[in-house]
């Protein structure tokens, strides 16, 4: 499968009808319609899914999270034509959140009882569940992401509303051994992204408190093992949701829900974080909504989803890791969630 170049991807989440809207990409990094295809699934159908990674991209696979019918669909992009290829349950109630790592998928289910569950992509693109690999979070646990580190030898989680973050050790084949539940730094962490060295930011939105949020750093120590770095680093804004770290590992850039901008974070040597910009970013001032972000596979281009103004904005990433804006694109529904770049 061949993923192409130059492509921006967001799921509708629609309650009955749920859909992938293609963009295409130029080399100035503006964004037009390029079609989109059915999940064969319900999204949830409300407006703000409460995660990061709803959509994933891997060697030409799009895995989706359908979060009102209760499973994942994968679809092949080949020559920038999108097909459905399989969907299947996801192990539990309301997926929300997906890892992927080379042909091994984790899918966070965030309704019940909250869970992760294995699954193997084929070389036909099916998905196959794997046997012993569906791992509780525990009763009431309020998860907003997962994702592997960057070895493969640890799956993430981050829990709100027990301002904790979950690790699961994964042995070789993939398969959860022992998990391990840590301390957040912060209040309600949220996103998270890593850096190729296994040095881990999260967001931490402080239970909505105005001009609270946050985002700290970890070192991954070691199978499951997070040693704190910095924080919780205030960005003076409200409401942060997701982090997405530059492809030199130099920077994290975080989406402020409360006030529609981006902050960024500096990232030393050492893992350990400092505000380099409260507002590096804005898309409609003052306005709500700011969720989803996605780099170009590149790092070159940026991508954030407003979901209140139904807008995909986007920005070029200097070297020194400043924004600048090139332009947005409309017609999304209210409801639209999670959004992928190559």
């Amino acid at each position: 499968m061949n993923s192409g170049n130059g492509a921006v991807y967001v799921q509708t989440n629609d309650g009955e009808h749920n859909e992938i809207v293609a963009y295409r990409r130029s080399a100035d990094g503006r964004l037009e319609p390029a079609g989109r295809v059915a999940t064969g699934g319900r999204g949830s159908g409300k407006a703000h899914l409460p995660s990061q990674g709803s959509l994933v991209l891997r060697n030409g696979w799009i895995l989706v999270a359908n979060a009102g019918s209760d499973d994942v669909s994968i679809i092949g992009s080949e020559d920038g034509a999108l097909t459905l290829v399989d969907r299947v349950a996801s192990g539990g109630s309301t997926p929300t959140s997906i890892a992927l790592h080379g042909s091994r998928a984790y899918v966070l289910n965030a309704g019940g009882e909250p869970n992760v569950t294995g699954f193997e992509i084929g070389e036909d693109g099916r998905l196959i569940r794997l046997s012993d690999a569906t791992h509780s979070l525990g009763e009431g646990s309020d998860p907003a992401q997962v994702a592997f580190s960057p070895d493969r030898r640890t799956l993430v989680v981050t829990d709100r509303a027990s301002d904790s973050i979950h690790t699961f050790a994964l042995d070789a084949e993939g398969r959860v051994r022992d998990h391990v539940t840590h301390s957040s730094r912060g209040a309600t962490p949220y996103g998270f992204d890593f850096r190729p060295d296994g040095t881990l930011v999260v967001t931490e939105a402080a239970g909505a408190q105005v001009g609270k949020a946050s985002a700290s750093s970890y070192a991954l120590e070691d199978r499951a093992q997070l040693r704190p770095l910095a924080g919780p680093v205030g960005n003076t804004r409200s409401e942060v949701c997701w982090a997405v770290v530059s492809s030199d590992g130099r920077f994290a850039f975080v989406t402020n829900f409360g006030d529609g901008t981006i902050s960024t974070y500096a990232i030393a040597e050492d893992g350990t974080i400092v505000l380099r910009e409260a507002v590096a970013a804005t898309t409609v001032e003052g306005q709500p909504g700011l969720r989803d972000e996605a780099l170009t596979r590149d790092g070159r281009f940026l991508y954030a989803l407003h979901a209140d103004s139904r807008r995909v904005y986007g920005w070029k990433v200097t070297g020194e890791g400043t924004l600048e804006p090139i332009g947005s694109v409309d017609g999304l529904p209210a409801t639209a969630a999670g959004l992928a770049a190559v």
